[in-house]
Order: C-alpha cells, then structure tokens, then sequence
C-alpha cells in the first residue's frame, strides 16, 4: 500500500446467513421459477500461502523485493500469468513506464458474461525495494490469484463478466492502474460495474477494515464479516492511497478490504479483534522483515474467502 503517513470458519460455513443478512436468497436455493444462485467456494488458505512461498522466493532470488522495473516484479508476474493461463483465462500484460523504468499490469478476463457489466478485481504486485513485500501487496495479489483459480475450479458461469487484475508501480503513486484506467475509453469505463481493491489483507495484528465508498459494495463485505461474528471499521488508514482510487476519480463504484499498515492497534480494536494494542497493525510495512513470516492466517483465510464471496455474490 502506498501511504503518505509514518478456530477457522470457511466461507460455505456462513454462507446462508450471510447471504440472508445481505439481503439475498440462501446460496444454493431460490425462489420457485428463478435459477439457483451460486455459493461461493471456500478459499485454502495453505493454497494461498503457497502463492507467498512461490513471491517470496522469487524476491530472495532477485535482490530482496519484487519492486518496480526490478526482476522480481517481472518474475512475480510472469508466476500469476502461468498459473492464470492454465486456469483458461485470457490474459494480457501491459506495458507503461515511470521512473525510468518498464513497467507491467496483468489483467485476466474469465470467458463469459455481460461484458456490458464487469465485476472487476485487483491488487497491487509490486513491493517496495526494501523487502519481499509479502503481506504488501504479496497478501491480496495471491488471494485474488487463488479467488481467480477458485472460478475457474469451479466452472463457474456468472451473470457478469469477471476481469481480475493486478497492478504495477503502485508504491511509486499508483502508476499502473492509473495508466489502466485512462487507457479507457468512456464507454469501457462504464462497462465496470464494481472494482474491488485487496491491499494488505494479512497484517500480523489485523483489523478488519472494509471501504465505504460504495454503499452496495461494502454492504457485501460487512454481511459477509456479520456472518462470522467479526465486526469490521470502516478503513480511513489508506484511504485514497491505493489502486482503487484512480477507479473512483473516474467514476468507477469501488470497494475491499484491508487488514491494516502502521497505525497503531488501539485498546478498543484489541479488545474486539484479538492482538496486542499499542503496536502497528504491521510493524513490518514496508520494511525488510515484511517476508513470510510476517502473515496472520487467519487474518489471511478470513479475508480470502470474503474475496471470493464478494466475486461470487456481485456476479449473479
């Protein structure tokens, strides 16, 4: 995330209470005479930390980070395109450069659906060059990777068209979506009916932070949480400093996640969340120590799977 500022439960576990908080019909059953909607699939987790594994062993063999114009972040995203590839999406890879530098956005679209309504889904690749970047952004660009699996899995055949992306040079000022979405035509813009953003969604002593920009979107993400039993707040950390906010200036309604960076956890949020008050949410952000061993699963499991419930549930 580019800031300017210093007991397991599954996803199918919940998903009738929170698709009845959310308003909607049990997963899985409908209405007589309306087709039955889809659940969304529980996320591994272990699937998900082995997409950390595969980063941050690209980064250790590339200097450290997977930074932008640096080899890891090509190998970084040259790993999310083959597995995407093999999974039966389309993929393409563009190309800007800052800095100096070349840099790369991945974007996978999934056959099928109205075009004319895309639920669109992204992270930012990139680490900063002092680490491996692996709960920023390594956290949400292997959840949306593993959500993006999950479809193809699954077979799944949405009402609308699921696109999935992943950004370069967001820690330089959020470069490459910023290049996606001008690179848009007015129409192609409009065509987006929901971009939903997962930047640092593991944090070590998490909170569970949804965005309010959309009242449709984040009512999604808070049944989804109610459903657990986990409150959420509303995120106010980064407001404005990640790959969503390029989509929202143009118009673009935007949601997600965040688990927290370096503000610090207070006594109310302990109390709720678990974890230790009076320390940063992520007392590695954007440092070396930012490696594998820098994630909170279930911090980690818990958003993944409300990743994929979003996809599923704003699809239909």
């Amino acid at each position: 995330m580019k800031l300017s500022v210093p007991g397991r439960v599954t996803a199918t576990a919940v998903v009738a209470t929170v698709s009845l908080l959310a308003g909607g019909s049990i997963a899985g059953a409908a209405p007589a005479g309306q087709p039955a909607v889809a659940a969304a699939p529980d996320i591994p987790v272990a699937n998900v930390k082995a997409h950390l594994t595969q980063l941050q062993s690209i980064a250790t063999a590339n200097g450290g980070n997977r930074a932008h114009g640096r080899a890891g972040y090509k190998a970084s995203l040259d790993y999310v395109k083959a597995k995407l590839d093999a999974a039966g999406f389309t993929t393409t890879v563009q190309q800007f450069t800052s800095s100096g530098r070349t840099g790369y956005n991945l974007i996978a679209d999934w056959p099928g659906g109205d075009t004319n309504q895309v639920i669109m889904s992204g992270s930012h690749l990139d680490s900063v060059t002092a680490g491996a970047g692996i709960n920023d952004n390594g956290s949400g660009s292997a959840a949306v990777l593993e959500t993006a699996l999950a479809v193809s899995r699954a077979g799944y055949q949405p009402t609308k068209h699921l696109r999935f992306a992943w950004w370069g040079a967001e820690e330089l000022g959020m470069v490459g979506s910023r290049s996606y979405v001008n690179g848009l035509s007015t129409a192609s813009r409009s065509r987006i009916s929901g971009y939903l953003n997962f930047d640092m969604i593991g944090s070590p002593n998490p909170g569970y932070f949804v965005y309010d920009d959309d009242p449709a979107i984040e009512k999604t993400f808070k049944a989804y949480y109610a459903g657990l039993g986990v409150p959420t707040e509303i995120e106010t950390e980064g407001d404005g400093r990640s790959d969503h906010a390029p989509f929202k200036n143009a118009g673009v309604p935007v949601g997600g996640l965040f688990s927290g960076a370096d503000y610090t956890k207070t006594a109310a949020q302990a109390a709720k969340w678990g974890g230790t008050s009076g320390l940063a949410f992520d007392r590695c952000y954007h440092s070396s120590c930012d490696t594998t061993a820098n994630i909170n699963d279930t911090a980690l499991d818990r958003n993944s799977d409300a990743v994929a419930y979003a996809v599923w549930e704003l699809s239909q």
